[in-house]
């Protein structure tokens, strides 16, 4: 039988629990940050809200993921 496909076993960082991390956070923090920010702007069309919440949902992920990459590698057994 061969052996599972789908388990690993990183080295350092595992990218993909940041990967997964990321996601989920900015999710479950970045709709409510959208729908807050959204009451203090002019959205007439679905365009302008369309961008807008790309716009605010970009930098609430580089927010999240850093600080998830950073904590991350800090918890790695193989970090300097």
């Amino acid at each position: 039988m061969p052996t599972r496909v789908e388990t690993t076993d990183p080295d350092g960082v595992d990218y993909g629990w940041v990967m997964q991390t990321t996601f989920v956070l900015t999710i479950v923090v970045g709709a409510p940050v959208v729908a807050l920010l959204s009451l203090f702007a002019t959205l007439p069309t679905w365009g302008e809200r369309v961008e807008f919440a790309i716009r605010v949902g970009a930098v609430v992920w580089i927010c999240i993921g850093v600080p998830v990459f950073l904590y991350a590698r800090s918890q790695s057994e193989t970090s300097t």
